[in-house]
């Protein structure tokens, strides 16, 4: 009776393991909190979120403006709303010294999120 092997080629495996052990050792792309900054580590993480679902909803929008699929007045109401978010974003980083190279987290091998 022969026994069936399965062949496995791990360099793959490594050169993954490799880029991950990389975006856990870039302390770049950490949020550092520790007792004296709490606040400016968690704004930034909460307005790196938020900027991403920002993009997000802004590229959604744009999709159903080229689509056709929204009125006059409801793409006047977006433009509106987008715009006002983004200013808001803006008033929220100069607040917590922020820039939006602080809200863009490096993730090695997938780029930058944003």
């Amino acid at each position: 009776m022969t026994e069936d092997k399965i062949l496995f080629n791990s360099s793959p495996l490594d050169e993954f393991s490799g880029d991950i052990a990389n975006i856990v050792n870039d302390a770049e792309s950490r949020v550092s909190i520790n007792p004296d900054n709490a606040d400016a580590g968690l704004a930034k993480l909460v307005l790196t979120l938020i900027e991403l679902i920002r993009k997000l909803i802004e590229k959604q929008a744009m999709r159903r403006v080229d689509g056709g699929t929204l009125t006059d007045e409801e793409i006047e109401k977006l433009g509106e709303t987008l715009m006002k978010l983004e200013m808001k974003m803006e008033e929220l980083k100069k607040h917590f010294n922020l820039t939006d190279e602080d809200l863009n987290l490096n993730l090695g091998p997938l780029g930058d999120l944003m």
